[in-house]
């Protein structure tokens, strides 16, 4: 057992405590973004914000945090886990003072790119955590704990989001931070195992590498944002994917040879680390495409306010909740090649229902599928983490651990990219065709978009063309929505699919055992 899970097994109450703080603070940033994008008009109108400009608001959270998680390991090194956790909760905490006292746009923009990179630091901390300070034998609960925080997050988000935005000021979106961030940094010193800073490895970074990959990221996370809208292969696009991949080309060469990497690429070279890291993927796809989808469905043609989204998605939460416990007693006593199968079969099962909902559907059709996924997403979760950072010993696990949660939010990122390009592409096509089968008289079509079947065979007389194009023009564009986003449904099926294919490619994880543990 080595000597930081020994200090847990020996100051478990100390410990579990310390990282439950740990686990607050990763769900305070993951939460951040999803009750920030609930609010985004509220704080448009605040500080009087383009339309245009108003995405950036995110766009630069997700950019600084995208690019602080793969460096995450190199710091844990430095600072040593504690010391790191407690620089990240800080920095987030008087960012978000930031951000809730900004009186313009690019103030507010600059507070949210140093909250993101702290943002980006906690998660794969917490991760690092549970295999650094516990023996294995604490490994499923540790991990349980993480999982539930990671994925409850974007679940309840636009519940919080919507409740702040109409009880209180946009200010408290950020506000909220405060106090738990305080008491983690605070506290957080006291309970977590101590061990020697290597601040000699700050000579040894390679500037070079830092910037290749947060240029790298960076380009990615633009280029997918821009891509729906301007085209994949408009010259912008291009450039930032060009861009986007000669760096990391040239990040992954130069990292593979150094002395002091970044990152430590090799150990992708472990299979069962590297398919644990494309099941990471294929479940940010999933995760964050339907926690992004549902919300901009529910709003654009159910027309439900952010609250009684919120309250919808509810349900996709309290299914995580009731599942932790189990999923988290299996995962210790079975392969988590199976528990993964399972997971990503129902996810994909999930996923794939919403796919074939109606233009009406709202809480009760929607009531299954989301039980479904929220059931799935904790064995998506819990034993692919298991299978990809339960097997590498402690020096690895920083790093690892900064890769498999960024393979995470780059699924979600392209996720989202995908589903935008199906909903802003597809859907005037779908409008087109509806408009063409309401001139033929098709009858189906006038059912498919919610017309009533007496005005459409018996229309009044003395009615414009005009007022009749107005008066059914909003329920042909609902209708074409509504066929696009099962269509998006479809693609996060099909990447839950594909995880669930790459499981037995894994491989048996090998046994570890613990020093002094039979």
């Amino acid at each position: 057992m080595s000597g930081l899970a020994a200090t847990a097994d020996n100051t478990r109450p100390a410990t579990w405590a310390g990282f439950a703080l740990m686990c607050l603070g990763m769900f305070m940033a993951i939460l951040d973004i999803q009750v920030v994008a609930t609010s985004l008009p509220a704080i448009q109108r605040a500080l009087s914000i383009s339309q245009n400009a108003m995405s950036w608001i995110q766009t630069a959270y997700l950019i600084a945090e995208i690019t602080a998680i793969p460096v995450t390991g190199w710091l844990t090194r430095v600072l040593t886990l504690r010391w790191l956790f407690v620089a990240a909760i800080s920095l987030f905490t008087l960012a978000s003072i930031g951000c809730a006292f900004s009186g313009n746009f690019v103030t507010l923009v600059g507070f949210r790119v140093l909250q993101g990179f702290a943002g980006g630091m906690l998660i794969p901390a917490v991760f690092s955590a549970v295999f650094l300070l516990f023996p294995i034998r604490l490994h499923s609960a540790a991990t349980t704990m993480a999982g539930v925080m990671a994925v409850l997050a974007p679940t309840v988000g636009p519940v919080v989001g919507g409740w702040i935005t109409e009880n209180w000021s946009w200010h408290w979106l950020f506000l909220i931070n405060v106090a738990p961030g305080v008491v983690a940094a605070a506290a957080t010193p006291f309970l977590l195992p101590r061990s020697k800073p290597r601040f000699e490895d700050l000579a040894a970074l390679d500037g070079v590498s830092l910037a290749l990959i947060a240029i790298s990221l960076a380009s990615l996370e633009i280029g997918l944002k821009q891509a729906p809208h301007g085209g994949w292969l408009s010259p912008l696009c291009m450039i930032l994917f060009l861009l986007s991949a000669a760096t990391a080309t040239a990040f992954t060469r130069r990292s593979l040879t150094a002395k002091h990497p970044v990152v430590e690429l090799w150990t992708l070279k472990n299979r069962r680390f590297a398919i644990g890291c494309a099941l990471s993927f294929c479940l940010g796809v999933g995760l964050f495409g339907s926690v992004y989808l549902m919300p901009v469905y529910l709003a654009y043609v159910r027309r439900h306010d952010a609250f009684e989204i919120g309250t919808i998605m509810l349900v996709t939460g309290v299914a995580q909740l009731l599942t932790a416990p189990v999923a988290g007693h299996l995962e210790s006593r079975f392969d988590p090649r199976w528990l993964s199968a399972l997971g990503f079969a129902l996810f994909a099962l999930g996923l794939g229902c919403s796919a074939l909902q109606s233009r009406v559907a709202d809480f009760d059709e929607m009531f299954w599928p989301q039980v479904a996924r929220g059931v799935a997403i904790m064995f998506c979760l819990l034993p692919p983490t298991r299978l990809a950072l339960g097997a590498l010993n402690e020096a690895e696990v920083p790093d690892a651990s900064g890769l498999f949660n960024l393979m995470r939010n780059l699924g979600g990122a392209i996720g989202i990219a995908l589903i935008d390009t199906i909903l802003y592409g597809r859907t005037s096509g779908h409008a087109e065709a509806l408009r063409d089968r309401l001139i033929a008289g098709d009858a189906t079509a006038a059912q498919a978009i919610g017309l009533d079947l007496g005005l459409f065979t018996h229309p009044p007389r003395g009615i414009s063309d005009a007022a009749v194009e107005a008066y059914v023009r909003p329920m042909v564009e609902k209708a074409a929505f509504a066929l696009s986003t099962n269509e998006a449904w479809a693609l996060l099926a099909v990447a839950a699919l594909i995880g669930l294919l790459l499981v037995p490619f894994a491989g048996p994880p090998p046994q570890r055992i613990d020093a002094g543990e039979p």
